[in-house]
């Protein structure tokens, strides 16, 4: 925590987009963040709010260090935010740390990547059902 710094997004504030250079990460303290995955030609597609204690960000922790989603706040967030080049070289010098926060985000990215799976076959599929 004494990488962290508080931070508040107002609500609707664009907190990084897909394709950005993806340099801090964030816990929740209190709001709600919606992750988004662009979809051609229409708006991108809600994949999953979060809420306090949560991670917003895991694209910093794996090269090119480019945001794979989008990130919104729905509502007034505040949130403790870490420079993410400071953390990593936080983890190189401390082994068992780095093991810990590597286990930690590759649990969130598993969770994230099953949520908008499902998340987009509900938003999908009855349609390309009803196509066929």
């Amino acid at each position: 925590m004494a990488q962290a710094r508080e931070v508040n997004f107002p609500e609707n504030a664009r907190i990084f987009d897909e394709g950005h250079r993806a340099d801090s990460f964030w816990i929740v303290r209190s709001g709600t963040v919606t992750l988004e995955v662009p979809v051609a030609g229409r708006r991108p597609a809600q994949v999953e709010n979060l809420g306090p204690g949560e991670l917003v960000g895991w694209s910093w922790l794996f090269p090119p260090y480019v945001w794979q989603l989008g990130a919104e706040a729905m509502t007034p967030v505040r949130a403790y935010e870490f420079d993410a080049a400071a953390v990593r070289m936080l983890m190189d010098a401390d082994p068992a740390f780095g093991s810990a926060i590597g286990h930690w985000v590759g649990r969130v990215l598993a969770m994230r990547l099953q949520q908008t799976r499902t998340r987009l076959l509900d938003l999908y599929a009855p349609r390309l059902g009803a196509a066929g």
